[in-house]
Order: structure tokens, then sequence, then C-alpha cells
């Protein structure tokens, strides 16, 4: 027995409790312990019941993923269920926390079930490009049958313990003491006699064949373009649970794990997933000390700022939004309110959440209203000098050691900070619009601010159950710096043939959920405009420079909320593409005298992937971004990134460097500086390396 997986007998019950902190993930050890547990306490004929629980905060909350994509050592976890499911005494699982994925699976195969209230229970396996790999497709069905249980695994997300008791995943909920529960429930069975109940042999979800093939029919149909295979393969393995025998459908289930595990949308997926979490170890926090943040100021109450206010509301802070008129402080309130009005009518939130939330707000027009407060995020507009002047007034009213964040797109971090007295406690806070919805934040970090400032910024962000990353200064920071190149291939392409239309499908069809072309009209073609605007003194004249949407811009065209910008809106007919801006294109293609030709879709794709990835190395090569799976995180979590690609970096990796060098060089003639391969391509290719393999240097 291993030190992880306890063993004791009370009472003729056999108590088997896991023990591998934070979160019991059921590691090779874990299973092989559980294994050697579950065959003593089967051969103990002291023991007539056994009770499977866990230590600490929750029951197993999944697989080790660190395992995944590698040689699995035995025993796999089919086996241990298996073996758990074959115990000729009942076995109870004790439920806490999060049982998921793998921990599921090893609950659903003891006999019985109880748990605690508050837990969850779920197969999420489809958020990591895989499928439940322990009998999960198989046990389900049996129980609740197949629209239920595919909605279980295809959606990820988790039931309450509640809701799982109604669906006759588990018996019953525990108010209290689970523990005492669960020995007292096993000695009931002991004196019962109760029988085992192998989740194997169970029919109820299995006794009207007719709708379970119709919910298959149903989700077959509605997953049939999905982009990660595993998806598909769950409603494979979910009809099997009906077709064939119960073994047989396992062999299915672990034939479609290991096909989809080893697979591009896995290795994908596994890659975010650690990626998110390595973004949060940043040099900063090595010997720095959190400052107490109790109270925020918010300074701007237009859209950006209300969204921040909201979030810092959300997240249980008060909250002192302040507007330069009470004009503009009245509708940034009542923008607020209205927010919470509407999370209350849909059932998000409570009205006396909602009026917590609202007590918390105080607004003002005085500055020196922020003096006690311990963070000022400012919002203003995109614009330095007003950003500047606002720097002025907030230094001369904020306490001597409360942080100045500013939320800028693009501008310099250290310009601003020079213009005060304080540049230590400045930094960058980029949210995302909107920002109480959006969870990317971008943590910029100047050449002065302190590192207590930096490890604040990302304590305040897990509060605000934001993912941050941190950015160096630069004109776009991270993920602005790669919208451009983005952007800009996709510029060159308009001129060279392609029209927005066809570019924003091909992206589309990519993964993304808009193209380049509709984000601008929905972010406003203005904004991108006066950027090119404060950028026009340092560009090089020999620069291919596409005009397009400048002429646009020209004629008022910004996009929805003009009613028209690369597609005309508000017609009640969703956008369709604006033949006046399509005369554009072609003026400024006979202004330059170029011949129009044809693109494919992947084409298209590649330039702008190959574009996006040069730019990332080129942040990387000049200290922007610390590793290139942060500028992956970026562009998941702030830009729609298809997640099961991986982001940029990760998706040059797949189609191999190499590859990737290749064609950009192949690309120069038509821009020599923009496509000019960054160095660390050739440097990562000449060692044998990748973009991962820089992600732990």
């Amino acid at each position: 027995m291993t030190a992880q997986v306890q063993y004791d007998v009370v009472d003729g019950v056999a108590r088997i409790k896991i023990s591998n902190p934070p979160v019991n993930a059921l590691s090779q050890v874990i299973r092989e312990g559980l294994l050697e547990a579950f065959e003593r306490a089967d051969n103990d004929e002291s023991v007539g019941a056994i009770v499977l629980s866990a230590e600490g905060k929750t029951f197993p909350a999944g697989a080790d993923v660190r395992e995944f994509g590698r040689p699995r050592a035995a025993p796999i976890l089919s086996d241990v269920c298996a073996r758990i499911e074959a115990c000729k005494k009942p076995v109870l699982a004790a439920v806490h926390g999060h049982a998921l994925g793998g921990g599921f699976e090893l609950a659903l195969a003891c006999h019985y079930r109880i748990a605690l209230q508050g837990s969850t229970l779920g197969l999420p396996e489809v958020n990591l490009g895989v499928l439940p790999g322990g009998g999960g497709t198989q046990r389900v069905p049996r129980i609740v049958g197949a629209n239920a249980a595919l909605d279980l695994m295809i959606s990820g997300k988790p039931v309450t313990a509640e809701r799982a008791a109604e669906m006759g995943l588990i018996e019953k909920v525990i108010y209290n003491n689970l523990d005492r529960a669960a020995l007292a429930s096993a000695k009931n069975m002991i004196a019962q006699k109760s029988p085992t109940r192998p989740t194997r042999d169970r029919e109820e979800g299995l006794s009207n064949p007719v709708a379970f093939s119709e919910a298959i029919r149903s989700w077959r149909a509605r997953v049939a373009g999905n982009f990660v295979p595993s998806v598909r393969c769950i409603v494979d393995c979910v009809e099997a649970a009906l077709l064939l025998p119960f073994d047989a459908g396992i062999a299915l289930e672990r034939q479609c794990f290991d096909d989809c595990e080893t697979g591009a949308a896995a290795t994908a997926l596994r890659h975010a997933f650690f990626a998110e979490r390595r973004a949060a170890k940043v040099p900063e926090l090595d010997g720095a000390n959190v400052r107490d943040v109790s109270t925020i100021g918010v300074v701007g109450a237009g859209t950006m700022g209300t969204g921040i206010a909201i979030t810092c509301l959300d997240a249980g802070f008060p909250v002192t939004l302040v507007e330069r008129d009470d004009e503009g402080l009245a509708r940034g309130i009542d923008r607020i309110k209205d927010n919470y009005e509407k999370s209350v009518g849909k059932g998000r939130i409570d009205q006396a959440a909602a009026d917590d939330r609202l007590s918390r707000l105080q607004g003002t027009t005085d500055m020196e209203r922020l003096s006690q407060v311990d963070l000022v995020i400012e919002a203003v507009f995109e614009d330095e000098d007003v950003k500047r002047g606002v720097f002025q007034q907030l230094d001369k009213a904020m306490r001597p050691g409360a942080i100045l964040a500013t939320n800028t797109s693009y501008l310099d971090i250290d310009a601003l900070a020079a213009t005060i007295s304080r540049p230590e406690d400045v930094v960058g806070y980029h949210f995302f619009s909107p920002a109480h919805i959006m969870k990317l934040l971008e943590i910029v970090v100047g050449e002065k601010t302190h590192r207590d400032v930096v490890a604040t910024g990302f304590s305040l962000a897990k509060k605000l159950r934001k993912v941050p990353v941190r950015a160096g200064v630069a004109d776009g920071f991270i993920g602005n710096r790669i919208l451009a190149a983005y952007r800009l291939a996709a510029d060159f392409m308009l001129e060279d043939g392609a029209s927005p239309a066809q570019i924003d499908a091909a992206m589309r069809a990519y993964g993304f959920p808009v193209g380049p072309y509709q984000v601008l009209d929905m972010a406003g073609l203005d904004i991108s405009w006066a950027r090119r605007k404060r950028l026009a003194a340092t560009r090089d004249p020999e620069d291919r420079y596409v005009a397009i949407g400048d002429r646009m811009c020209e004629e008022g065209w910004f996009g929805q909320k003009a009613g028209r910008g690369y597609y005309v809106h508000g017609h009640g007919l969703g956008p369709v593409e604006n033949q006046e801006a399509l005369a554009i294109i072609e003026d400024e293609r006979r202004r330059k005298g170029i011949t129009p030709r044809t693109f494919s879709d992947d084409e298209i794709q590649q330039r702008c992937l190959n574009a996006m990835a040069n730019e990332g190395a080129r942040l990387i090569e000049e200290g922007v971004a610390l590793r290139p799976s942060d500028i992956d995180v970026v562009l998941l979590y702030g830009y729609g990134f298809p997640r099961f690609r991986g982001g940029p970096m990760m998706a040059a990796d797949q189609r191999g460097l190499l590859s990737v060098q290749n064609a950009l060089k192949s690309y120069q003639s038509e821009e020599p500086k923009f496509w000019a391969p960054s160095p660390l391509f050739a440097d990562l290719i000449k060692n044998g390396r990748h973009f991962s393999d820089m992600n732990d240097d």
C-alpha cells in the first residue's frame, strides 16, 4: 500500500482513501495503490463493504494530465475501474469537491454513490481533446440514456450533486459529515446484505432503444462539422453502449481515446491548458510582496471604464468611478445598472447580489475622492496627451504606495510613467472589451515598475477571474502587435485580389469565430485608423502601405456603429458585403497597377498564420513576451484564436518551423521587411528545437 492510498477497516467496512494533493489526480502511483487496496478488501473475509473517498478539498478531479500523450504505465484507469466494479462486496463512493473526468469514472465504477452538498460531477475530457477513457462512455448512458450522457460529455460542463441525484448518477446528497454518513451507509449495506450493483449491468438508460438511437442521430448531426475529433468519437462510443456488449464498448472507447490523445487537436489543447498555468510564472514574483488592494478607483466612465468597474464590483471590491462631468458619470452609472438588471433578468445573479454590487459603487467628478484608494485604473480615451493630463492629476491625488494602472491598448507605459513622481508604481492593465466578460489581462511591466506592483497585478487578476499574461513595453504589447501583423497580411491579400468576405470565411474555416474584417467592423475602423495616423511619422516610405482602410474611414464608414464598413449593417438580414468598399479596393488596385489574382482558402490561412508566428518570434527576441506559450495564451483568450489549434506559436510548431520559414522567404519579394523571417526560426531549426521547447527555458 502506498502513502497516497490509505486503508483501514472499521466495523467490517474497508475504507480506502486517496491522498494526492492538491486535486488527488489519478497518477500511476494512485492507480496502483487503488488496485492493491481493492484486491485486499475484496479478499478480506472480515470486510463486508467498501468505501472509497479522498482526503483534502476534493475527490479526484481527473487524471494526471502530465501523463497524456506519453506511454502510460500500468495499471490504466479502465483496469482499476473494472477491478472496483468486479468486487464481490458492495462498494460505495463518497464524493466531495469536484469528481471530474477519471475521478467521476472511478465513482461510476463503484456500486453506489453519495455526494456532499456543493459537490460537482462531470466528464470534461473534451476540453483536452480526448474522451472519457475509464469507461465513462459506457457506464453513464446505461444509467441516464444517450441524450443526457452526450450532453454531459460533449458540453464538458459538470453537474451539481443535486442534479446528479435527479439524473440517477448518485443515490443521495449528504449535507454534512460525509465520512460519517458513508460509514453508516456501508454498515447498513452489511446489515441488510445489500447486493453489489455493477454499473455495467444496469439498463435503465438502454430501456428505450428508439429514443436512444434518435438521440444518437440528433447529436451526430449537431457535431458533424466539429473541428475536434474526440467530439465525434464520443457519439460513436455512446452508441456502442446500446449496440455492443460492455467489454467491446470499453475496447472501442480505449481505441478512440488512444487515437485522439496523440492527435493535433489534443496536443494543442493540452498545450493551452499548461500554457495558461505557465503564464502566471514571471520573474518579478521572486522576492516580491503583494500590496494590499481593498479599494479600487476607475477613471473614465465610458464602455471600457464601466466594464472594468463591473469586473471589480463582481469580485467584491468597493469601486469609486470618476468621470470629468456629471452627464458622462450618469451615463456610466446607468450602463452599470443596466448590466446588472440584464444579469438578474437572465437569472445569472439574483436581485440581492445586484443590490450588493451597486451598493459598493460610488460615482464622482472629483479626482480628490481617490486619495485613499489602493489602486486606480485609468481608462480614459486612448490619446497620449489626455492620459498624461489624467496621470498628473492622479499623481497629486493618490496616496503614497497606491498603484496607478493604465488601461491602454498601444501607448508607451514608460513615457506615461516618466510624467509623474512615482514611475515605480505605474503598470499597464490591458483589459479586453467587454472588460467584464473577456478573461485576458495583459499586465504591462515598465522599465521602472516595482516587482511588488507586478506581483500585486497577478494576485488581483486571480481575484478578478482574469487570465494574466506579462508583457513588456512595445507598441501594442503582445496581442495588438500580433493582431497588426495578422491584419497587414490580410490587407496585402485584399489588395492583391482577395475579398474581405473570402478572407473572413477562410479564417472562420480555420476555426476563428469571426474573420479579421468582421472584427474591424465590430470594433470600429476608426480605432486602427487612429493608430496608423499616430505611427505615420515613423513609417518607412519603402514599406508597403495599404490605404484601403484609411479611405473607408475618410468616408465615415467606421463599421457597425456607422452602419457600414467592410460590410453593410442594420438592414435586418445580417452583414452583407459593402459594394462601395469593394469599389474602393478595386480603385486602389488600379492606382498601384496591381493585377488581381486568386487565393485559395489554404493560402489565406497560411499567410495570416505565418505572419502571426513571425511577429510572435520577434516579440520573443525583443523580450516583450517571456515565452512562446504566453503569446498563445494572449491570442486564445483575447483574440478568438481557436483553442484546438493551441495558438499561433503552437500552430507553427505543428506545421513545422522549416516550412513556416520557407513560406516567409517565398513571400519576401512582395514586401521584404514585413515578411523577413525572424532569426529565431533559423536558430531553432539549426538546433532541432520548437517554440514549445522554449517555454521552460
